[in-house]
């Protein structure tokens, strides 16, 4: 029987003991080794007709403050010893997605490579693991310019590292980060990591510069793949719709770093450049995913990042989807 949302009352005890139920199963199944003694980076399944993998390019981590900026401390800490989370470090996933539509092999989300720390870079194992090449890619597509969703588009030797794909990136976030110097005062970190995270910009799109496709939010790129305005973290971010029939799967970017602190909490991100518009397009993106009971992948969610919005009496929930063979 289907309950319309709008007649329940969901209180955020309900949902946590939900989601504590549905996802210790799919975190055990999750966990298990694969024969390699390594665990799975890829994640298999379908939108519809389309073909889609989760392709983990691995992890990177930062001090919890930086993802909640406005949270405050002691309530932070409760959270996340609530979700038997450090306090001290927030780790997050980096979860590309590969699929198939229209005879293209598309990505979406570059990854990013050695240029956020040591733990990234595992995008093209997966790849190959389910048996693919780099040259195998068609198309690639990032929601916006920072290091972890560009990184991977440079080789180790300086060349493309996807050398027959079309890359397409927002307009917005080329002429800021990438035509000009951008101010980066507005991050909450220091100003050498600033300048850093500025340089690993420029050098992961060099490769790509001279045939790159700028989009503007709105457009669908390719069939069954539509881009959404979602400015605010940067000035041209966007999130996607993957859509085949009547199935569809919302990509969210970085409107939110991890359920816990942005999405069962309303702390806001402060790697936001704008925001209050970054709010106002969590907002109504989220709202869309639990009106329309999406199947969303967050891109920095635990692996494989896949999970439905609740509207809850304070604001939104995190279900993880279940696991499937």
């Amino acid at each position: 029987m289907d309950f319309p949302l709008n007649k329940l009352l969901i209180t955020r005890r309900t949902v946590m003991l939900a989601a504590a139920v549905t996802g210790v199963g799919g975190a055990a199944k999750a966990q298990a080794p694969a024969a390699t003694g390594r665990n799975a980076g890829h994640y298999r399944f379908r939108i519809g007709e389309i073909q889609a993998a989760v392709l983990s390019d691995g992890l990177l981590a930062g001090p919890p403050k930086v993802y909640a900026s406005d949270a405050p401390e002691m309530e932070l800490r409760e959270a996340l010893m609530c979700a038997f989370l450090p306090t001290d470090t927030m780790t997050l996933n980096l979860n590309t997605l590969l699929i198939e539509t229209g005879g293209r092999r598309v990505l979406i989300e570059a990854g990013a490579g050695q240029s956020m720390g040591p733990n990234g870079g595992r995008l093209f194992d997966n790849l190959s693991a389910i048996g693919l090449r780099p040259d195998d890619i068609d198309v690639v597509v990032v929601s916006h310019t920072h290091p972890d969703h560009v990184g991977n588009l440079r080789s180790a030797t300086g060349g493309k590292a996807f050398p027959r794909a079309t890359v397409y990136v927002p307009e917005a976030d080329w002429d800021f980060f990438v035509r000009n110097d951008p101010d980066l005062s507005y991050m909450p970190v220091n100003a050498e990591f600033r300048r850093r995270f500025g340089e690993a910009i420029k050098r992961s799109v060099e490769p790509i510069a001279g045939d790159v496709v700028l989009y503007r939010p709105g457009s669908e790129i390719v069939a069954g793949l539509t881009t959404l305005p979602a400015s605010g973290h940067t000035p041209g971010m966007a999130s996607f719709l993957v859509h085949s029939g009547s199935d569809q799967l919302l990509l969210t970017a970085d409107l939110a770093y991890h359920p816990i602190v942005n999405v069962d909490r309303p702390w806001r991100p402060g790697p936001d450049r704008d925001k209050d518009a970054a709010l106002q397009s969590r907002r109504r993106i989220f709202d869309r995913a639990a009106a329309d009971k999406l199947l969303v992948l967050g891109f920095h969610y635990p692996f494989p990042g896949l999970g439905r919005m609740l509207k809850t009496d304070s604001g939104y929930a995190w279900v993880p989807a279940n696991w499937q063979f």
